[in-house]
């Protein structure tokens, strides 16, 4: 594979597909190549004998479809042939499934979660599975059961977390696009931190069945890619209600991105939320933002100072839900069913504590601890509940800055990417790092990573886009258009 094919949009590579320039078993066999040679810890299973049965199969239906005269370049099947990994929280059968912890380490699902079945059925040919924190939880992807993640830009340096590994890999032209999810920002903050584009949709939009569970009513499946146009193209193919999934929103697919794309934003109206530009945002980050804003003013855009003044009681409030949800979620890895049994045990409650104890890596064992504690008999009411009543005035926070402007912009992470190892032994660093994706989560709303820059070192910095409810298809367009005039986007690491 050339290096510009590597790193190639969804649509130049349908585009080679369909001309017989190469195969889809060539492709796949490309990319198997680039993992191989890849020291980046990105991917934790590959099976090159499952990946190229898919790629055939994949080559047989573009060839049936040449051959009838029909084509293959309706939206229903652009993504055949295009090769995938999945962040490893999403179960899929014959893969390994592991959630990057112990507890999972030699679990194989025996079916697919919605989105791998989505995406399969849409003919997009599966790589493998790529690290994550470990059950999705951490802002650095250093805590995985397998070993830390490494930033493609700088090996020294953290991806992000929790996708990091789905992140380095589509920056490392290891997948032209991944699956991921988000909770607090795991999604948008690897993103920006490796310099590429990822989205998470409205809390809803995307089946959480055969997702791992972390925090039920945060988690939501995401894509990352080097562009918002190819975001687009997979988000759409995976969107849509599911019946085994409880709060699967019944609402339809409609296109995210107009065929043409827009190269201005006449008549839009972004908000600059104060708050986000506070102390605690490095100059370098602030820098590239207010350049980028000013690349959108440019376009056409108007700027619209606005308050979000609950913003600093998302991190507080997001870790007391979140860690109680978790609490609930995790203990059904008991020892019994699925998932790590101690050996040498005497009894049920030893099984219980020596399979956890052993299964479980240190970040999840703090926060099933506070999960516990804060759902406990005399903390529920003084922690728990004025949680989620903080949540409520996040959401309407939003709701009252989104009767003034169509979209919110500020920074993602406050810094760029930090060292491998640099905060391992200060976890409430790490959690202050998800400021600014917080309350979008909190919220349930749509939010968006773009690349805007670099700062020292040649770290990616990226920007976030926040939509209003269901509104994926404005978020991207203003992605799109945003990158249609400029080209960080298209910047790769050496």
């Amino acid at each position: 594979m050339t290096p510009d094919l590597a790193h190639a949009g969804l649509a130049e590579l349908a585009s080679a597909l369909r001309a017989g320039q190469l195969s889809s078993e060539e492709l796949a066999k490309a990319y198997l190549a680039r993992i191989a040679a890849s020291d980046l810890n990105a991917f934790l299973h590959v099976d090159e004998a499952l990946t190229l049965a898919q790629a055939r199969a994949a080559d047989l239906k573009i060839k049936e479809a040449l051959t009838s005269g029909q084509g293959v370049a309706t939206a229903g099947n652009s993504l055949l042939g295009i090769p995938l990994a999945h962040k490893d929280i999403f179960v899929t059968r014959g893969w390994r499934s592991t959630a990057g912890s112990k507890m999972l380490a030699n679990y194989t699902s025996p079916f697919d979660a919605t989105v791998v079945a989505r995406l399969q059925a849409a003919g997009m040919v599966c790589l493998g599975k790529l690290s994550c924190d470990e059950f999705a939880m951490g802002s650095a992807n250093e805590n995985p059961w397998f070993g830390a993640v490494r930033n493609p830009w700088s090996k020294a340096h953290i991806p992000g977390g929790s996708s990091g590994g789905s992140a380095a890999a589509v920056a490392a032209g290891l997948t032209p696009v991944a699956t991921g999810t988000d909770t607090g920002g795991s999604v948008r903050q690897p993103a920006a931190m490796c310099g590429i584009t990822g989205i998470k949709p409205t809390y809803g939009r995307v089946s959480r069945f055969g997702m791992i569970a972390f925090a039920s009513s945060l988690d939501q499946g995401g894509v990352l890619a080097r562009s918002a146009r190819d975001c687009a193209l997979v988000l759409e193919a995976m969107m849509g209600f599911d019946e085994r999934d409880a709060t699967s929103v019944q609402r339809p697919v409609e296109p995210l991105l107009p065929a043409a794309p827009a190269r201005d934003l006449k008549g839009l109206r972004v908000g600059v939320p104060r708050e986000f530009f506070a102390g605690g945002l490095s100059a370098e980050v602030k820098s590239a933002i207010e350049q980028a804003l000013a690349q959108m003013q440019a376009m056409g855009a108007s700027l619209v100072e606005i308050s979000l003044p609950k913003t600093e009681l998302a991190i507080p409030a997001y870790y007391v839900i979140a860690p109680a949800e978790a609490s609930s979620n995790l203990s059904r890895f008991d020892g019994v069913r699925y998932g790590h049994r101690a050996q040498g045990v005497t009894d049920l409650n030893s099984l219980y504590v020596k399979s956890r104890s052993e299964g479980f890596g240190a970040e999840v064992k703090r926060r099933i601890l506070i999960g516990t504690y804060v759902l406990s008999h005399g903390y529920y009411d003084a922690y728990y509940l004025k949680a989620q009543k903080l949540r409520r005035l996040i959401a309407q926070d939003f709701a009252a800055a989104f009767e003034k402007v169509d979209v919110i912009a500020g920074p993602v992470a406050p810094t760029t990417a930090w060292k491998i190892g640099e905060q391992t032994d200060d976890p409430v660093k790490n959690y202050l790092a998800d400021v600014y994706t917080l309350p979008a989560s909190l919220a349930g709303l749509p939010g968006l990573s773009v690349p805007v820059g670099f700062g020292a070192g040649q770290l990616p910095i990226g920007m976030q886009l926040i939509g209003n409810y269901f509104d994926e298809a404005g978020l991207l367009r203003v992605a799109d258009a945003f990158q249609q005039v400029s080209d960080w986007h298209l910047k790769t690491p050496h």
